[in-house]
């Protein structure tokens, strides 16, 4: 077994853990989280703990892969997870119009974000972004794809960047 899969994943208050032949869904405070799994795999909750084994070595790699998602999904339906984005720029300005985010990101155009199921999006000042939810891969998505608008640029640093992101520089060409 992977060192990772044998790590048990410890299930908080108010987070009940359901599994089945080929599914596993995580109930709590924040929602609900099912994937499936292969039927190879072993899930079982001892001391209000999950334990993940297989006896198929073929599904070792996968059981460790198995395990982050599920500690991930626990994670996320008690406390949930949070991106936060920083737009960079003279201009540079976000604002939701309802549950759509709009951008103005120097285009001769606003760019117009709708807000998918499960995600809140919420802009503290002009030039911050907060996009929260319970999925972490769903989180992650939603801030890759507003960065993809408009990403930062290596000369003047200017553009949508995750906070806290370096953006290494580049020196102007001289003449």
């Amino acid at each position: 077994m992977s060192r990772v899969a044998k790590k048990p994943i410890a299930l908080g208050k108010g987070v009940e853990l359901n599994i089945q032949a080929e599914n596993v869904s995580v109930k709590g405070p924040k929602g609900t989280l099912s994937i499936a799994k292969p039927a190879a795999i072993e899930v079982t909750i001892e001391d209000g703990q999950a334990l993940l084994s297989t006896s198929d070595a073929a599904l070792i790699p996968l059981t460790g892969t198995l395990r982050a998602i599920i500690a991930n999904m626990v994670k996320g339906v008690s406390e949930g997870f949070e991106r936060k984005l920083e737009l960079v720029g003279v201009g540079y300005r976000a604002a939701m119009q309802g549950k759509d985010l709009n951008l103005s990101l120097g285009f001769s155009h606003p760019v117009l974000f709708k807000t998918p199921e499960g995600i809140t999006i919420a802009t503290p000042t002009q030039t911050e972004i907060l996009v929260s939810g319970n999925d972490k891969q769903q989180v992650g998505e939603v801030a890759a794809k507003i960065r993809g608008f408009r990403p930062p640029e290596p000369y003047k640093g200017k553009g949508v960047k995750y906070a806290g992101e370096v953006i290494i520089r580049k020196e102007a060409k001289k003449a």
